[in-house]
């Protein structure tokens, strides 16, 4: 389809504890309406457009100043839908609630009186889980392949997610991935004889690498260590390519 003008999403209202009414159907038609007023689509008509309607979804967010507005808001913007366009709209998915509590495109907002853009929760679990995936000791392959499969989802992950606000989030994702890889190294080491001769080979004392190579510890714990940090250090793998979430400049 094309329009006569740029169809984008518009906020309204502001306010330090906004309430947001999130939508979620077969809205596109909403813009079509709004933003094409000067004629209709290219080589469409009604009957066309109620075909396209099935093909996709849209959603949205409005927010206004106070809850009943929220309401109100909610329930004319939802019969104008359901009446005027004649379309559906995904009753289980809408409600009016606060921003923190809603997502949209895997983003969400902080709480507080000066909130900040987040990544959602439920963009964060699928995260993790995509990362346990590639970083799964089963997997029969070594580092270096392992962090150029990881690179790639990283790299496209952090420009997308890179426009939240909230860097700490990103700080922890990477120290866990890197605590997951040394696990995985510390696991592919399996002896303690060559768990000592690694160690020592990037520069951990003979003590240390001694106490850690001999320590009955799980891998998960071991991943902390002294020994780990030093023999497997960030900037180990910053040099075998390992980007970084935190890094914006990069994004």
């Amino acid at each position: 389809m094309q329009c006569d003008e740029d169809c984008r999403t518009a906020g309204f209202g502001k306010t330090e504890r906004p309430v947001g009414w999130e939508g979620d159907g077969e809205l596109s038609r909403v813009k079509l309406v709004r933003h094409c007023e000067r004629g209709k689509p290219a080589g469409t008509d009604r009957l066309h457009l109620q075909a396209l309607s099935h093909s996709f979804t849209l959603d949205c967010n409005v927010y206004v100043q106070s809850w009943r507005a929220g309401e109100r808001v909610m329930k004319s913007i939802s019969g104008f839908i359901t009446s005027q366009l004649k379309l559906k709209v995904n009753v289980e998915k809408s409600a009016v609630a606060r921003p923190w509590a809603r997502k949209f495109l895997g983003f969400s907002f902080t709480s507080g009186t000066k909130p900040k853009r987040r990544i959602a929760p439920q963009a964060l679990n699928r995260f993790r889980e995509r990362v346990r995936e590639l970083t799964q000791r089963t997997r029969g392959i070594d580092l270096k392949e392992m962090i150029e499969e990881l690179a790639i989802y990283l790299k496209g992950w952090r420009g997308y997610f890179a426009f939240s606000e909230t860097s700490t989030v990103l700080q922890r994702l990477d120290q866990w991935i890197r605590r997951r890889l040394r696990c995985f190294v510390w696991r592919q080491w399996k002896t303690g004889h060559r768990r000592y001769v690694e160690l020592r080979k990037r520069d951990v004392g003979d003590k240390l690498a001694a106490q850690t190579a001999g320590s009955n510890q799980g891998p998960w714990h071991i991943s902390m260590s002294p020994a780990l940090s030093i023999a497997l250090s960030d900037a180990y793998f910053d040099a075998i390519g390992l980007p970084r979430l935190s890094d914006k400049r990069r994004a």
